[in-house]
């Protein structure tokens, strides 16, 4: 499975994540500065990883979305590349338009570092796939503007489509309907603020995580 990591400036989770799809494919994957105006040939997934990319300067997400690496990455999104974003990746997808709605500043107003209890919304997509509906897991969170929010619409819309992937348990940040992670229509872009790649060996106090990446490996090949 060929798979590439875009890198920006103030990302801190590009080699965790590296690390992770490493692990789950057996290939490193290709570390794509965020300046880059094409991205290798052939990919099958493309992660956007956590961090603070430009210092969240103007909004968490925004300067990033603008890069110009994320023109060739919606581009696959839309041809159906698998693409995951996690954390400030998940509002980078949303500034993009790749996934609807926004993350706002959590409503404690209080920055989130903790082990975070998840319920699997549904298993129907690749990401989800090795998980049950319903399954509770546990995936740390580290993040200041992780409230997710969308009008009654979209939310009724996401609802209605299966698109909630995970939602909080113990609700950490406000988010609406308790949601951690969305999908598109198409089921091939996930965002999510929880970080799955810093739960994947027992090492990390657990590895509930792990079957994301392993379920993208079954689901893409």
């Amino acid at each position: 499975m060929k798979s590439a990591v875009i890198v920006f400036p103030g990302s801190n989770c590009d080699r965790d994540l590296a690390v992770a799809i490493h692990q789950a494919t057996g290939e490193r994957p290709a570390m794509v500065w965020h300046r880059e105006t094409a991205l290798p040939e052939g990919l099958d997934l493309i992660g956007v990883p956590g961090g603070f990319s430009y210092g969240d300067y103007l909004r968490s997400g925004a300067i990033g979305a603008n890069s110009p690496i994320m023109r060739e990455v919606k581009q696959a999104a839309e041809r159906g590349v698998a693409v995951l974003g996690i954390c400030n990746g998940f509002q980078i997808l949303t500034e993009t338009g790749l996934l609807p709605g926004a993350l706002l500043r959590n409503s404690g107003i209080r920055f989130v570092c903790r082990d975070v209890r998840l319920e699997v919304a549904s298993s129907q997509s690749a990401f989800t796939s090795r998980y049950d509906a319903e399954e509770e897991i546990v995936i740390p969170v580290a993040h200041h503007d992780g409230n997710y929010f969308a009008d009654e619409a979209t939310l009724d819309r996401l609802e209605g489509e299966g698109r909630i992937a995970f939602r909080y348990a113990e609700n950490c940040n406000g988010s609406a309907r308790d949601i951690a992670g969305i999908v598109n229509p198409q089921g091939n872009v996930l965002g999510m603020m929880p970080h799955p790649e810093r739960m994947i060996e027992p090492a990390h106090g657990g590895t509930d995580g792990r079957r994301l990446f392993e379920g993208l490996v079954a689901a893409i090949g």
